[in-house]
């Protein structure tokens, strides 16, 4: 049966058309940069450019649902379809127009069942609302890794690099440093000043303003954890931190960083 779309929404993100194919297939990050909408998300199914997973949205009456998100490469467009719980049968249909290498632009239509014709104006301006702050969301993390992977073409071989004072650096921590293209913050654990990569290995994912907790650090975008002291996976995951330098310290006060 046809369902015409309750509503319609455009825009342009400053992405690559592979960062939002990427973005797409990413259901991890959904309750993790998408924090103040979804609960948790449970993979059910998943095959190359399709997947099933299990979410709720966030509020006390939200039921679970389970949609399938499937790629149409070829038409530069993705279904997503919800197939179980609240919503079964709404098809939200995007396609994806390339503009040029750093932009890309988004068209979708809300195509919701069973929705009277007196209601489609605020059924739609709700999914509107809702889609406008996911694609401002995922379009900062489609920037950052975008910023990462060229950058991972630029880098060149570590240096030391002198921080200044041991005082002075702790009155800045925690203090992020740009070191031959790597992005390392400095940080106290238990009274020692300690180094880690300021990048997820995973994705990239941002570590710049991630808290300290128990000496481990959590990805804002999918919340994988590694231990900064080692750079370990914290949660068993078969990833660690880039190789971070030490932080040498002298009696006389200054200190730097070093990868020997």
């Amino acid at each position: 049966m046809d369902v015409a779309p309750v509503a319609v929404y455009r825009r342009t993100v400053a992405a690559a058309l592979a960062r939002v194919w990427e973005n797409v297939l990413d259901w991890e990050h959904l309750p993790w940069l998408h924090r103040t909408t979804f609960r948790y998300v449970t993979l059910l199914e998943e095959r190359p450019d399709w997947y099933r997973v299990e979410s709720a949205l966030l509020g006390p009456r939200a039921r679970p649902f389970v949609i399938e998100v499937a790629l149409d490469r070829a038409n530069r467009l993705y279904h997503n379809r919800t197939v179980d719980g609240p919503g079964t049968g709404t098809n939200i249909v995007t396609r994806l127009d390339p503009i040029g290498p750093h932009e890309t632009g988004i068209h979708v239509e809300f195509l919701v069942p069973g929705v009277p014709s007196e209601r489609a104006a605020a059924v739609g301006a709700g999914y509107t609302r809702l889609y406008a702050r996911l694609w401002d969301e995922d379009e900062q993390m489609m920037r950052r890794r975008q910023e990462v992977v060229e950058a991972g073409a630029r880098r060149t071989a570590p240096a030391a690099v002198a921080l200044g004072t041991v005082d002075g650096v702790r009155a800045r921590l925690p203090l992020l440093v740009d070191a031959g293209g790597r992005r390392v913050r400095v940080v106290d654990v238990d009274g020692a000043l300690v180094a880690h990569a300021a990048e997820c290995p995973h994705r990239g994912g941002p570590l710049d303003d991630a808290p300290v907790e128990d000496g481990c650090v959590a990805c804002p975008w999918h919340g994988y954890r590694f231990d900064v002291r080692t750079g370990l996976s914290a949660d068993g995951r078969a990833l660690r931190l880039e190789p971070a330098p030490r932080v040498v310290t002298s009696a006389d006060g200054p200190c730097h960083l070093t990868w020997r």
